[in-house]
């Protein structure tokens, strides 16, 4: 019977941890790159303005 409960602490372990990433992920659809992507497009531009400059 011990054996039994020493195997179930991983089980719950292990649906603890799909529940919580599921919840993790569930605002991830929601956000976008958008932000991150406008800004490395203006740091590409300021970069090559700088390369054709000097």
């Amino acid at each position: 019977m011990g054996a039994l409960v020493w195997l179930l602490i991983p089980l719950l372990a292990a649906v603890g941890a799909g529940l919580w990433g599921s919840w993790a992920n569930r605002t991830r659809k929601v956000r976008s790159d958008g932000p991150e992507l406008d800004g490395y497009a203006r740091f590409r531009e300021a970069m090559e303005k700088s390369r054709s400059g000097g």
